[in-house]
Parts: structure tokens; C-alpha cells; sequence
């Protein structure tokens, strides 16, 4: 990541200073005709250009010297600098009180001062956000350390991330917040025992009450107590080994969260939907993170494995279980019977709850899995497996253990599906069946209410039967079938949604969208419930740009 991170203080006597500074430094990129092939000299060369940027600012001019105190200081003067090296990107980790380059050492200098004087957030502590293109954008986070001969027992810092890229920044926010907050906690805290600790020996509240105030001597009076440095608050023997840790992790970790992907065309609803879903879940861990407690540990805990999970709706889907399981649509339709698999997936389609009870958990889940498939992500509610019904509005996929009962409403409802797994007598010798030979190991009932006939329509259904019946077509080839079923449907959905929500079109003018959508003839009913269930899958940035359009035409007249 192309960024800074520098630890800042505001000294009484001298202002804003930069205490520490932590820096990237990239590998140069080997020209065409020096790429294999090393060019003798160059490391030596680039360790003597460190080396002379390590004493350029160690060795800073005599004025600079003299107007720092302890309490500007960080490492001595002849301390060369730390310096940690990323094996997997050759990115070298520098760290001194100031940046080796002098441009950089005037945009630290800014936002150092920026951070502890103008930019001041409510109640002095915490981030704030500012910036421009020539500068660069500051991340800071301002704080204070108890110090019990300072001003008020405290002193002000903050530490700053300064980068150029804006909307990196931006959307860094929340993890560079909450890894901050750490190393501010953990500052704070050590400060904070050894100020109860001098506390103890001698009370400075009761000496200055009882001492004589003069303005002009008040430094002095406290014995260069306005030069004491952050070492000595916080008694830490290796507090800028610590910080230069910390900070570089923070780099390389800030760098590698968020990575540049090519996308050909715009995006999917599907990938507009996860991603929706994972900013949702973020600010619900920043959230959480302000509570207290076990319980909200717990929850936070929950929350995250959700987040980093490939699904991140499907709760316990990165578990895998051991035994058999479904490959994939093809696998299961041959299991099952194609007759049942129509009927199962009609269901799916359809919107209606899909109930697998069994013992088998892995079994169950990986048939979940493949019938997800065919719903577009924002469509798919599944709990994979529960010791207790759920109803169906909080979930379309509903796996459950054997022993429970399925209430009377639902059995009786046609708009659900129950496919019972039983065990045959093959199951109990598994370790002698072949993994493949699941309908030797189980049997599968399926059961509804419904009494529609299935054989006729969506129009979805009957070409993805089609292309599985094929034996000459791949699964791959048979996936990438569905994918432009999906893809084609989605955009139907679409433009029905356009048409009869936002536009608020009659019944008329929807019969004839739907005729030249194609939804119509044979399996039109089961055409027009697709696409009205689909509609519950469509990203909300989706429909807000379609809502914030249309206001924008019918405002344009009358201005």
C-alpha cells in the first residue's frame, strides 16, 4: 500500500512534532532488458541510498536539534533506524522519527500539524478524515496519555495514515479504526499504571494547590516535566521496536485487504449483492465492537466468520462434513429420478421452501449447495441445518435432523417441498459402498402439497433439462449453460421491474412486456412467478439508481 503511518505529539512547549514515522519502500521494477537478470552493484547501491536516507534524518541541522526536547525526540540521534523486509513482495518497512524523502517529510509535517491543531474531531478524541490531491489524505486518530506532570495530567497524539489515493482511504476506514483503537488501548493502558504508580508516591494535584503559579516560569517549575518523552510515560523498553512492528503489519495488511479485480462488463446483481451484504456486516462489527461483555464478544465473533466465509449468508457453509455428497445438478438429478428432480427444482425456482430432513449433514448440505445454484444470490435464504423448523420467511432451504416434526400448515401447504433421506441397509456398511453410490445408501421421498402440474413450464427449467439430459455436454459446460440461463432471466427481471414498479404500467401494457420478454405461451404462469420471485433478488444499489432516475426525469420539466 502506497501510505504512511506516522505517530504525532503536541508538544507544550514546541507545538505539533512527528514522533515516529513508518514507510513503505517498494522494489523497483526491473526494466525489458534487465528483467532476469541481476545487475551487479544494485543492492549495494540501494543499501547506501537507505543508509544515507537513515542519516539524513538522523543527522537533521543544528537548529532542528535545538528546538527539540525529550518530548520531541523518539530515537537518538545516532540510532539508525529500524527496518523490516516482507519476504513474499520484497517491500521493505522503514522506520524513523521523520520520512527519508523530503517531499514526504513536508507532507507528514502537514498533516501532523493538521491533525492536533484545525482538524479536530468531537470531543478531541477519535478519527477524522481530510485532505486534498496535492497533499495527500489524512486518516488520523487523536488520543491522550496520562501523564501526571503534564498540563491537565494528560498529553495529546494522534497517530496519521497519509495516502494519495482518497477512495482507498475511504473504504479502509473501518479496519485501519479498529486495529488503531488496539495500539491506542495498549498505549493508553501502560501510560495509565504508571501514572496511578506516581500517583501514589507523590500526589501532583495537592503540590501544585499548595505551590505559588507564576506564567512565565511554569515550565521550569515542574523540573522539564514539558519534555518528557513517551518512553518514560509508558516505561517501555522497546516501545518504538513495538510501534515499528505494529505499524509495518498495518501497512501490509491495509495493502493486501482490498486488491484491483477485472471485471468484464459491469457487475452481476450477484456481485452487487455480496457486496452489499459484506459492507452490512462490517459496520455490524464496528458496531459490536463498542459493546460490552461476553455476549457481544460472542456476536463479534459470529459476525466475522460470516464475513470472511465465500457465501456470506449461508451460515456453516465453509464446515465440510465427511461421506457422500452431491457433485453436481447432473449427479443429483441421476440420484434422485428425473421426474423428482423436475418436481425439486420447480420448487426452487418457484420460491417455495425446500425442506431435506435427515440424518446426514454433509449430505443434505451438499445438495443445498448445488441447488443454489439456480437462484440468483439475493434469492437464497438457507439455514443448513437445524434441531428445529424454521418458517419460510427465514429461509427457502431448511435442513433438518431427523426426529423433528413438520407442522400441519406446512405439510399441507403447496408451497413446499419435503424430500426425506432415508438409510438403507448399505448405509450402516459404508466403509464397503463406494462414495458414489449414494441411491445404494439412501433413499429419497419426496412429498408436497402441490398440485400443479410441473411438466410444462418455467421455460428455465425445461432448457436446463435439456442441456442435463445431454450426455455429450460437459458439468463444466453444463454450469457455464446455467450461468446464461441466470444471466438471461436476471435481465428479464429487470425490465419487468422497470416496467411495472417503478414506471407503474397497467396489467395490459405487462402482458405485452411479457410477451416480448418471451414469458408467455406454454408454462406462462410458472414464467411470471420466476420473475416475481426474482425480483426479491435484485441489489438495492440496483433499485435505488432506477428510483433516484426516475425522479431526476420528472423533475427535468418542470425546471
Amino acid at each position: 500500500m502506497n501510505a504512511l503511518v506516522a505517530l504525532c505529539h503536541f508538544c507544550e512547549l514546541h507545538g505539533p512534532r512527528t514522533l515516529f514515522c513508518t514507510e513503505a519502500l517498494h522494489p523497483p521494477s526491473p526494466s525489458p532488458s534487465q528483467a532476469g537478470a541481476a545487475v551487479p552493484g544494485d543492492r549495494d547501491r540501494d543499501g547506501d541510498r537507505e543508509g544515507e536516507g537513515l542519516t539524513m534524518r538522523a543527522n537533521s541541522s543544528a537548529s532542528q536539534r535545538g528546538e527539540m526536547c525529550e518530548g520531541c525526540r523518539s530515537l537518538p540521534a545516532s540510532h539508525p533506524g529500524f527496518v523490516s523486509i516482507d519476504d513474499e513482495t520484497g517491500i521493505r518497512f522503514l522506520s524513523h522519527q521523520h520520512p527519508r524523502q523530503s517531499q514526504l517529510f513536508s507532507v507528514v509535517r502537514q498533516a501532523c500539524v493538521r491533525s492536533l491543531s484545525c482538524e479536530v474531531c468531537p470531543g478531541r478524541e477519535g478519527p477524522i478524515f481530510f485532505g486534498d490531491e496535492q497533499h495527500g489524505f489524512v486518516f488520523s486518530h487523536t488520543f491522550f496519555i496520562k501523564d501526571s506532570l503534564a498540563r491537565g495530567f494528560q498529553r495529546w497524539y494522534s497517530i496519521v495514515m497519509v495516502a494519495m489515493d482518497r477512495i482507498y482511504l475511504i473504504n479502509s476506514w473501518p479496519f485501519l479504526l479498529r486495529h488503531l483503537r488496539l495500539t491506542i488501548q495498549s498505549l493508553q493502558s501502560t501510560a495509565l499504571k504508571v501514572f496511578d504508580n506516581e500517583q501514589g508516591v507523590c500526589p501532583q494535584r495537592a503540590v501544585r494547590m499548595n505551590s505559588v503559579f507564576s506564567p512565565a516560569v511554569y515550565p521550569h517549575q515542574r523540573s522539564g516535566s514539558a519534555a518528557r518523552s513517551l518512553t518514560s510515560l509508558t516505561q517501555h523498553p522497546n516501545l518504538w521496536a513495538s510501534l515499528h512492528s505494529s505499524f509495518s503489519w498495518l501497512l501490509k495488511a491495509c495493502g493486501s485487504r482490498l486488491t484491483e479485480k477485472l471485471l468484464e462488463g459491469a457487475p452481476t446483481e450477484d456481485t452487487l449483492v455480496l457486496k452489499e451484504r459484506q459492507t452490512e456486516q462490517e459496520e455490524e462489527i464496528s458496531c459490536w465492537e463498542g459493546g460490552e461483555g461476553v455476549s457481544s464478544r460472542l456476536q463479534l465473533n459470529q459476525l466475522e466468520r460470516e464475513l470472511v466465509s465465500d457465501f456470506p449468508c449461508d451460515k456453516g457453509q465453509g464446515v465440510e462434513f465427511p461421506g457422500p455428497h452431491f457433485r453436481s445438478l447432473r449427479h443429483l438429478r441421476l440420484v434422485l429420478g428425473a421426474p423428482e428432480f423436475r418436481q425439486l427444482v420447480w420448487h426452487v425456482l418457484m420460491g417455495n421452501q425446500v425442506i431435506w430432513r435427515g440424518a446426514d449433514p454433509g449430505l443434505i448440505q451438499s445438495a443445498f449447495t448445488v441447488l443454489k445454484a439456480l437462484l440468483p444470490v439475493g434469492c437464497v435464504r438457507l439455514i443448513p441445518y437445524s434441531a428445529q423448523y424454521e418458517e419460510a420467511y427465514r429461509c427457502n432451504f431448511l435442513g433438518l435432523s431427523p426426529d423433528v416434526t413438520i407442522p400441519a400448515h406446512v405439510s399441507s401447504s403447496e408451497f413446499s417441498v419435503l424430500v426425506d433421506v432415508a438409510n438403507t441397509e448399505k448405509s450402516c456398511q459404508y466403509s464397503a459402498v463406494s462414495e458414489d453410490d449414494i441411491a445404494s445408501m439412501y433413499q429419497f421421498i419426496n412429498s408436497s402439497a402441490n398440485v400443479q402440474p410441473t411438466d410444462k413450464g418455467p421455460t428455465l427449467l425445461n432448457k436446463l433439462e435439456v442441456a442435463l439430459s445431454n450426455e455429450n455436454l460437459s458439468v463444466e459446460v453444463v454450469s457455464h449453460c446455467l450461468l446464461c440461463l441466470k444471466e438471461e432471466w436476471m435481465n428479464k427481471v429487470k425490465v419487468l421491474f422497470k416496467f411495472s414498479k417503478v414506471d407503474g404500467r397497467g396489467r395490459e401494457d405487462t402482458q405485452k412486456v411479457l410477451a416480448v420478454l418471451g414469458a408467455t405461451g406454454p408454462g406462462e404462469d410458472d414464467n411470471v412467478r420466476l420473475l416475481k420471485f426474482w425480483m426479491t433478488g435484485l441489489s438495492k444499489t440496483y433499485k435505488s439508481h432506477l428510483m433516484t432516475a426516475v425522479r431526476g426525469v420528472e423533475r427535468s420539466p418542470s425546471q
